[in-house]
């Protein structure tokens, strides 16, 4: 999960770092011939010359530092787009990617072998051991034992209240694994809304400040489109990222609900024999 993590966040960093980088080699002018008549070895000389100086803007200081050009471009575009915005954003992700490790955890540890507990289970009514085949199922983790419990609790009532009680108890039981996801959903909403938010305040500084100067100048107006951008940028990233994890989730959740509904059908097909063998 971690080198997951870590993996997205790299990729995103390097999207960054290819956009800053060709913002920088697209604001770089390389000057035009005054004489029509140059020849082509001035021609070569002038695009050679060009493409050095990208090339060298490309590399950049921060790129060639090792074990720091990555860090340093992700601060500093945290900081370009209004450390305000940004940490809200931030905020927003650990806070979504720890709701969603809990659940991942939680998810993978209710997982059983739902055959094989079954089979046990019904070894155990085959032998009349009706404590046993609930102290097996107390004893073991997750929702599937769970409500093989509950209905085992209930064993010697009729079979429409067994079916009753699981189909309640069940109930409580996808409630118990849904705990969280709706705050991993309001995250996943919150996130671009927060970079949308930044777009909007971006204009707004942009526009003042072209108010302020008088004067509509690409240097005025790109500071505001900057910050206006990276958040936005920012903001989806973070919902994707964590729409990602969301999903994967609700998988594990319907994996063990379908396993829930496995365990129900075949314990209380097990009761059914139970209760012919013992004359109800």
């Amino acid at each position: 999960m971690n080198r997951l993590k870590m993996a997205f966040i790299g990729l995103f960093a390097f999207g960054f770092l290819l956009l800053a980088n060709a913002q920088k080699a697209d604001s770089t002018k390389v000057p035009a011939a005054n004489d029509t008549t140059q020849t082509a070895a001035g021609d070569t000389l002038t695009a050679d010359s060009a493409m050095a100086l990208i090339d060298a803007d490309l590399a950049g200081p921060d790129d060639m530092e090792e074990g720091g050009g990555l860090h340093k471009q992700l601060k500093r575009k945290f900081i370009e787009g209004s450390p305000a915005f940004m940490s809200m954003v931030a905020l927003a992700l650990v806070l979504g990617l720890a709701f969603c490790i809990e659940r991942i955890v939680y998810l993978t540890l209710s997982e059983v072998n739902t055959k094989k507990l079954m089979a046990a289970v019904d070894s155990k009514l085959e032998q009349n051991d009706v404590e046993g085949a609930k102290n097996l199922c107390r004893d073991t983790r997750g929702p599937v034992a769970s409500i093989c419990y509950q209905a085992l609790l209930h064993i010697k009532e009729p079979l429409e209240q067994i079916d009753r009680q699981l189909t309640n108890y069940g109930t409580v039981q996808i409630a118990k694994m849904e705990k969280g996801c709706t705050w991993i959903r309001l995250f996943i909403a919150v996130a671009p809304s927060l970079g949308f938010l930044g777009t909007v305040i971006g204009m707004v500084m942009a526009f003042d400040q072209i108010q302020t100067a008088g004067d509509i100048s690409p240097t005025i107006v790109a500071k505001g489109m900057k910050v206006a951008l990276i958040t936005t940028i920012f903001g989806i990233v973070v919902a994707i990222v964590l729409q990602f994890f969301y999903n994967y989730i609700l998988s594990k959740i319907e994996h063990l609900t379908s396993q829930m509904e496995e365990g129900a059908i075949t314990l209380m097909d097990s009761i059914t024999q139970y209760k012919s063998r013992n004359n109800g």
